[in-house]
């Protein structure tokens, strides 16, 4: 089979992260892109529905590419939300005290 490369720049924590969930699924990066791409193939169109965003969201994105905001991730979300849940947790069990 003929094959061709297919080059792409991607943020390196979103290329870990996928790569670390395609490897549970048995899959290779370029597993998943050649699935991704029949796909779109067979769909006709992206295999998801692509939605303009919201007055708000646009105006975050504004707002962070002016250096107002800071950037975060799904990982950094996270680890802020489980550390104010394990404060929380450790009030609730003072006040029961």
């Amino acid at each position: 089979m003929n094959q061709t490369v297919i080059r792409s720049r991607i943020d390196p924590a979103i290329k870990e992260e996928a790569n670390r969930l395609l490897e549970k699924m048995g899959l290779t990066m370029s597993d998943a892109i050649r699935l991704f791409l029949h796909r779109v193939i067979v769909d006709k169109g992206l295999p998801f529905e692509v939605k303009a965003p919201n007055e708000t969201t646009s105006a975050a994105v504004r707002a962070v590419r002016r250096g107002e905001l800071e950037r975060t991730s799904l990982r950094g979300i996270a680890r802020e939300w489980e550390a104010a849940c394990a404060k929380s947790s450790r009030r609730r069990s003072s006040k029961k005290t």
